[in-house]
């Protein structure tokens, strides 16, 4: 992928992973969009970064992502870069889910639907551009499950999973495939302080931005990368060693 001259939609991209790709984007001289629920957050990060141009959406809802997108291709017909990164993280317990599906089924809208649908609504613009890309964020979850964020997991590897079909869809085209695999990074993901032992987010954005530029299409960092290459007895082995630890360590877990 080539990393300047771009024109890049990000969702997701008020703050964290989303953000510091939005800010790494505009240093090396492309036009950034990030797309946000939370109008406050996009006013607070343009206000760090005047380049940024932002738009409101809640990538949950269908009727949104129309909306988003119409607006794109009107104000930016030049588009040519979709970063579906937006997403949600929340730690189940599912022998004590006692809340409204509703509560549950929000995390694969954000996490699955959005991506999956924007990338398809704007495959037709994408298609047209001489270097468009797709890069979905998935997780290092997506290789090997976190217990108790069971559905994160499950609709990390679903994008996982889509975005391998989207590379096989589109070999034959100009669109560039790209997945970044994070592992645990210090943002608020999952709530505020949950990942604090999490990769430190420069050195994480970094690496990413150097693999981007390799043309890597599989991007992991630390144990994400690792997981890459395990075996699937590794995999089973190592889910259930995280899932007791996780336990031993939250014995309030519900």
């Amino acid at each position: 992928m080539e990393l300047t001259g771009n024109t890049i939609l990000i969702t997701g991209g008020a703050s964290g992973i989303g953000l510091a790709l939005a800010v790494r984007f505009l240093q090396t001289g492309n036009k950034v969009i990030v797309a946000g629920r939370g109008e406050e957050r996009l006013k607070a990060a343009q206000k760090l970064h005047p380049k940024l141009h932002t738009m409101v959406c809640d990538v949950s809802k269908e009727q949104e992502r129309l909306e988003l997108v119409a607006r794109l291709l009107k104000e930016f017909p030049e588009v040519n870069v979709l970063v579906n990164n937006a997403g949600i993280q929340q730690r189940v317990n599912l022998l004590e889910a006692n809340e409204d599906w509703a509560h549950y089924q929000n995390e694969i809208a954000i996490n699955v639907e959005g991506p999956i649908h924007l990338s398809m609504l704007l495959l037709p613009q994408l298609k047209k551009q001489k270097k468009g890309a797709v890069i979905n964020v998935s997780s290092g979850l997506a290789i090997r499950p976190g217990a108790w964020v069971p559905i994160y997991s499950a609709t990390k590897a679903a994008i996982h999973s889509f975005t391998q079909s989207l590379r096989l869809q589109l070999s034959e085209t100009d669109v560039t495939v790209i997945e970044i695999l994070p592992p645990a990074v210090n943002t608020d993901l999952g709530g505020a302080g949950v990942h604090q032992s999490g990769a430190p987010l420069d050195e994480f954005t970094d690496e990413v931005f150097e693999r981007l530029r390799q043309g890597d299409l599989e991007i992991g960092y630390g144990d994400s990368e690792k997981r890459l290459h395990l075996s699937g007895k590794e995999t089973d082995l190592g889910a259930k060693e995280a899932w007791e630890n996780f336990k031993k360590n939250n014995s309030d877990f519900q």
